[in-house]
């Protein structure tokens, strides 16, 4: 059956979010993305409609690309902003992947509230996702390759052709006069979906003739059982979240398939990619057998799982750490600022607080060193810091965190945790405290 422009409307009436204030079309200059815009300018428009082209500067044809789409955007009269990005590629990493990521880091950002990235990945697309991610031995999660709708920046993005076929986008142009530029990495084997569609897919094809809707069907069983698994993982989620952590005891309780979907779970929700199968294996192992005084630190990427007591935490894999000292004149700059990811310290007025009659005005704020003493009060006796901290809860991995505030020699306080108990302002007078905006989290 031949596409349509009623066939877009539809699709795009079936998944498109109530809250969409705009459609922003994805247009590299190929066919398939050109026959999108096409079909785009040509509905009603009820939301307002503009194009977006990334222009990676991979390749000599990246001219080609540009100009063809900016031509082609005149054309049928829709708005286009052209994004330069930079691809960095470390050695021995994936070219695709690494262009990919820094495409859609661009389109992310090119996004205003509620706006839907529209890309034109077809049924074809889809059904080789899944046969790459099957290659590379994907579970249920890589299996469902595509999502229709997706969350991304401000907004979402939307694959609405992912129901229609390369050939009837084909025969879309032919009829329409689309035209489109060639990409020459299209040619390259030694991408692997060049590789797939030049040298296999032709003979799956001929053994199979409806290999793709049957991979694309099976990309959509593998979505519904990731939807079941994350259902469940929800469900189990509720008992074993210990505040911000998880806990070890309850999470022991569970068999181990369903600990590991929680973990996966768990990062998914806070936003960081799971590691690979072996090393989330890896992760749970450690989190769960470790004696009670350890510290197992299970690191990917950009993030880490740590535990700490009966707790496991999911942490950046570089934690915030205050460096060198710094002079304070708190009476002229009441704010200091501590660095990346540590917020700053203010200083404010409290009648119990330090006294400052007679006092020199300025402190200096250090790192921790270690066997530092403090004695927050009055009635209390002087404890070392690394007692406060157990005492307290501090996680381990944060205490080089705190801002420890110093008079001369003498440490009056820590953060805004713990204020020494001498010398305190006299009754009547205005006390000096402490306050510690946009902390990170210690406990």
């Amino acid at each position: 059956m031949a596409f349509r422009a009623a066939d877009l409307a539809q699709s795009l009436e079936r998944i498109l979010p109530a809250a969409a204030t705009g459609l922003v079309a994805g247009v590299s200059g190929g066919l398939d993305s050109s026959c999108l815009v096409t079909a785009l300018a040509a509905l009603p428009r009820s939301l307002p409609l503009r194009a977006v082209h990334i222009d990676h500067g991979l390749q000599s044809a990246a001219g080609a690309f540009r100009n063809h789409v900016q031509a082609l955007c005149a054309r049928i009269g829709v708005a286009l902003d052209v994004v330069s990005v930079t691809v960095d590629a470390a050695a021995g990493a994936s070219l695709e992947a690494a262009a990919r990521d820094a495409r859609y880091t661009a389109l992310a950002a090119q996004l205003k509230a509620g706006e839907c990235l529209l890309t034109a990945h077809t049924r074809d697309d889809q059904a080789e996702t899944f046969l790459l991610q099957a290659l590379r031995g994907a579970g249920p999660r890589g299996l469902a390759s595509m999502p229709p709708v997706r969350e991304l920046g401000a907004g979402w993005q939307l694959r609405p052709l992912l129901e229609v076929t390369r050939d009837e986008l084909q025969d879309f142009a032919a009829e329409q006069g689309v035209a489109a530029v060639t990409d020459p990495m299209n040619q390259d084997l030694r991408f692997d979906r060049v590789y797939l569609r030049a040298a296999l897919w032709p003979a799956l094809l001929q053994r199979w003739p409806g290999a793709v809707a049957g991979l694309a069907r099976a990309a959509g069983h593998s979505a519904e059982a990731q939807q079941q698994l994350e259902r469940q993982a929800d469900l189990d989620l509720v008992p074993v979240r210990d505040g911000a952590a998880l806990s070890v005891r309850r999470l022991r309780r569970l068999p181990q398939a369903r600990q590991l979907q929680l973990l996966r779970r768990w990062s998914a929700l806070a936003g960081a990619l799971p590691p690979s199968t072996a090393r989330l294996d890896e992760a749970l192992r450690q989190m769960l057998d470790a004696r009670a005084d350890h510290l197992p630190v299970v690191a990917w990427g950009e993030h880490a799982l740590r535990r700490y007591r009966d707790r496991i935490f999911l942490t950046p894999a570089q934690l915030p750490r205050l460096q060198g000292t710094r002079a304070w004149d708190w009476r002229r700059e009441p704010t200091l600022a501590l660095g990346q990811g540590l917020g700053s310290l203010r200083a404010v007025e409290r009648p119990d607080g330090l006294a400052t009659r007679g006092a020199p005005g300025l402190l200096e704020v250090r790192p921790r060193a270690g066997g530092e003493r403090l004695r927050p009060a009055a009635a209390g006796r002087t404890q070392t810091l690394q007692h406060l901290c157990q005492a307290h809860g501090v996680l381990p991995w944060m205490r080089d965190a705190l801002p420890l505030i110093y008079r001369g020699d003498a440490l009056v306080a820590v953060a805004d945790l713990w204020l020494c108990a001498a010398p305190r302002a006299a009754a009547g007078e205005a006390g000096l405290a402490f306050v510690w905006d946009q902390s990170p989290s210690l406990s």
